[in-house]
C-alpha cells in the first residue's frame, strides 16, 4: 500500500480547481497519442498496471504525447468548471519514468467563453524542472484570478496527474437576495474550514453537484470507540438567512450516521483554531433529526431555526459514519 501524499501548506484549506468534479475539462491539446487528456484530472491517484498495454503501446495513467521528432513543445489548455484564485499546483508524474517531461510551465487567463489566437496569457508557473515518479508541488503567488489554464510541457511526455489548489471566485453582486441559493455550493466559494475526523473519502465532495458516485465520494469518519460525536465546519460562500438543509447518505447503508444536527454563526476574522472552540458554542440552526441509510434528508420550515445572517455552519454526526452531499440553501443576507 502507497504513502499517503504530504501535502503543503498551500493546499490546506483549499481545493483542486482541477477536479472533474468542478467541471473542469481539457479543451485542447497538441498530442495525445499514448494516453488521452482526461485522465490526466481524473480525481482518484494514479495507477500503473505491470502488463496493459493498448494499440499505441504501453497503457499509462496520465495524458501523454507522442515521441516529439520537430522543434517546438506539447501543451493542452484547460477549461476550469468555475474560475478561481490559485494557491498552488501539483504537476505530477507518477508512474512515467522514462517518459516524463523534462521541465512544465503553466499559464493563466480570464477570459469569457473561450481563449483564442489574441489572449494574452499569464505565466503563473514559470519553467520548472521535472523529475521521473514524483509530486512536484509549485507555490502560486500574485493573488490572479484564472478562467482558463495552459500546462505547457518541454518537449513532449507524459503527466499522470494536474492538481491546481485554490478557491473558486463567484460575484454576488447582481444576484437577487429575494431568491433562494445554495449558499454552501464548493463552485459558489463554500468550503470546509475543519473536521474532528475524515478517516475516508474527500471531504470538499460533501459540498459538490450531483449524489455520490460511490461510497468513496463524500465525507466518512472512523468508527468512534470513544463518547461524543464527529462533526465538519463549513464557510458558507456568502452569509444569508437558511431556509432549508440536505443531509444526503447516498451509498451509505451500514454506516450512515444514526442522527444530525447543525449549528450556525455569523463569523468575522478568526484562525481555523479560534472558529474551532467557538463551534462548540455557536446557536442550534437545526436539531436533532433521525437519519436513514441511503436516503436524501430535506429539512426546512419549522426544522430550520431562526438565526439571522449566517457564514459559518457545523455539521454534527451523531456518533459517526458517512454523508455523501451536505447543502444548505438560503437568501443572500
Amino acid at each position: 500500500m502507497s504513502e499517503p501524499v504530504e501535502l503543503p501548506d498551500f493546499a490546506q484549506g483549499t481545493i483542486n480547481l482541477a477536479s472533474p468534479r468542478m467541471g473542469t475539462e481539457v479543451i485542447s491539446v497538441t498530442d495525445e497519442f499514448f494516453a488521452p487528456r482526461e485522465r490526466m484530472l481524473a480525481d482518484a491517484p494514479a495507477i500503473f498496471v505491470a502488463d496493459k498495454y493498448d494499440d499505441n503501446g504501453k497503457w499509462m495513467d496520465g495524458w501523454e504525447t507522442i515521441r516529439k521528432r520537430t522543434a517546438g513543445h506539447d501543451h493542452c489548455v484547460i477549461r476550469l468548471g468555475v474560475k478561481g484564485m490559485i494557491k498552488g499546483v501539483d504537476i505530477d508524474t507518477s508512474h512515467f519514468t522514462g517518459n516524463y517531461p523534462p521541465a512544465a510551465s503553466i499559464e493563466g487567463c480570464l477570459v469569457a467563453g473561450d481563449p483564442g489566437d489574441d489572449t494574452a496569457w499569464e505565466t503563473i508557473v514559470p519553467s520548472t524542472s521535472l523529475g521521473p515518479d514524483a509530486h512536484h508541488f509549485v507555490a502560486v503567488s500574485g493573488g490572479g484570478v484564472y478562467s482558463h489554464l495552459r500546462l505547457n510541457i518541454y518537449p513532449d511526455g507524459g503527466v499522470a496527474r494536474l492538481r491546481v489548489y485554490g478557491e473558486p471566485v463567484r460575484d454576488w453582486t447582481d444576484q437577487d437576495r429575494s431568491e433562494v441559493q445554495e449558499l454552501s455550493s464548493v463552485k459558489s466559494g463554500g468550503r470546509v474550514v475543519a473536521y474532528n475526523n475524515a478517516h475516508y473519502g474527500d471531504t470538499w465532495a460533501l459540498l459538490t453537484e450531483g449524489r455520490g458516485s460511490n461510497m468513496g465520494d463524500g465525507w466518512e469518519t472512523r468508527r468512534r470507540r470513544e463518547p461524543g460525536n464527529d462533526w465538519i465546519i463549513v464557510e458558507l460562500g456568502a452569509p444569508g438567512i437558511i431556509e432549508k438543509i440536505e443531509v444526503d447518505t447516498a451509498h451509505f447503508k451500514g454506516n450512515y450516521p444514526d442522527r444530525c444536527s447543525v449549528q450556525g454563526a455569523l463569523m468575522v476574522g478568526g484562525t481555523k483554531e479560534s472558529i474551532i472552540t467557538q463551534s462548540m458554542f455557536w446557536a442550534q440552526q437545526m436539531g436533532e433529526n433521525k437519519l436513514q441509510a441511503d436516503t436524501i434528508h430535506t429539512f426546512s420550515g419549522t426544522d430550520i431555526d431562526v438565526l439571522g445572517p449566517v457564514s459559518h455552519v457545523r455539521l454534527n454526526i451523531f456518533p459517526d459514519g458517512g454523508v455523501s452531499r451536505f447543502r444548505v440553501y438560503g437568501k443572500l443576507a
